[in-house]
């Protein structure tokens, strides 16, 4: 209901784009208050802000995302303008100016007046996106904390929790860990294998990784998810050819 007000309202205040704009911030209000009734009473999971749904709605998934953001953001007690420069940037290039603008209003209006629950996060988005979604998510949350230059143990160790509430493996989050912190190990722990590993085990290894990282399991996703998977998988080719040098292959 409040979707179809916003939309009126904006139309006469804007035209065609205030009722789109008016469309979008009233249907991510709709989704943060008026499902609550709806899931208590069928009994499916609740949203972590209060509503209950079968599957995430790009508004759900937006807000979702960016208090995640906010967490790593503020997980060193410092809230760097330009991390925050990196996710405006971010939610502009996949979602379009007003429609990025529309979720950071909602989530400055409403959400970020709420406590902020990584744990419930992950878990409501566990059960509605795709694993390959949220590798991604993690991987985004690593160029936010590299993004101004002092990536801090505080703001790993919380990508690190939230990895693990997001059901990735330590490999997983080591070896998304290794595409931003570069050491000798870390072409070995992108391909998520040991460096003792055998030659016909980092083939195997890389095989297995172009599976899991080819940009074409995004497709479905807005350019941004799209162009975080094409940089993951020139990581792990990367890896492969540092391996390969390395070891004559």
């Amino acid at each position: 209901m409040v979707r179809w007000i916003g939309a009126i309202i904006g139309f006469a205040y804007r035209g065609f784009l205030g009722a789109v704009a008016g469309y979008v911030i009233g249907m991510l209000i709709d989704n943060l208050f008026f499902n609550k009734s709806d899931g208590q009473a069928s009994g499916r999971s609740r949203s972590p802000f209060g509503g209950g749904q079968q599957t995430v709605t790009p508004g759900d998934f937006e807000l979702n995302l960016l208090s995640l953001c906010s967490i790593v953001i503020k997980a060193d007690g410092q809230v760097s303008q330009r991390e925050m420069d990196y996710v405006r940037q971010y939610f502009v290039q996949a979602y379009g100016k007003e429609r990025a603008n529309a979720t950071f209003r909602t989530f400055n209006d409403v959400v970020k007046k709420r406590e902020i629950n990584a744990q419930r996060i992950c878990a409501y988005l566990v059960q509605r996106t795709r694993r390959e979604v949220r590798l991604q998510i993690v991987h985004f949350l690593f160029g936010i904390a590299q993004a101004d230059g002092n990536v801090s143990t505080a703001e790993v160790n919380q990508i690190s929790s939230i990895a693990g509430y997001l059901g990735l493996s330590r490999n997983e989050f080591e070896g998304l860990k290794a595409m931003f912190f570069k050491n000798s190990d870390s072409a070995y722990k992108i391909l998520e294998i040991e460096k003792t590993a055998s030659d016909a085990e980092v083939k195997k290894a890389y095989r297995d990784m172009v599976k899991k990282y080819h940009p074409d399991k995004l497709q479905h996703m807005d350019e941004a998810y799209r162009a975080g998977a094409e940089e993951k998988f020139r990581n792990v080719q990367d890896a492969y050819e540092t391996i390969q040098k390395e070891r004559g292959l």
